[in-house]
């Protein structure tokens, strides 16, 4: 961390495979698929969804869920978070600074993303 402080992104990205690409202010540098942040969705509704997940059943699936799926948008809130729009219609999860660190993939400094 520095200074003690929750790092914030400077800078993001979507790199040529639609993953979200993070660049945070203390040099790290993330890579999130698209999948892997709609699959810690940290809403209410997807996490009851996932509490409940005990046996696994064959979901029925809507048209935009069952297209490739992308991110269509990010906002942030506040200074502590940031709301992802996604292609499959679901926005109400707000991804905090800590979650989204803890998340993706740590990319070496200088290498390119895929």
């Amino acid at each position: 961390m520095l200074h003690g402080m929750t790092p914030v992104p400077t800078q993001l990205a979507l790199d040529a495979g639609g993953a979200l690409l993070i660049e945070w202010n203390d040099g790290q540098r993330r890579r999130y698929t698209v999948k892997e942040l709609r699959d810690h969705c940290p809403c209410a509704s997807c996490r009851e969804r996932r509490a409940a997940a005990t046996t696994p059943l064959l979901p029925v699936l809507t048209a935009a869920e069952a297209r490739p799926l992308s991110i269509l948008g990010m906002e942030p809130v506040g200074h502590y978070a940031y709301s992802i729009r996604f292609s499959d219609g679901h926005s109400t999860g707000i991804y905090t600074l800590e979650l989204l660190r803890s998340l993706g993939e740590s990319l070496p400094p200088g290498q390119p993303a895929a």
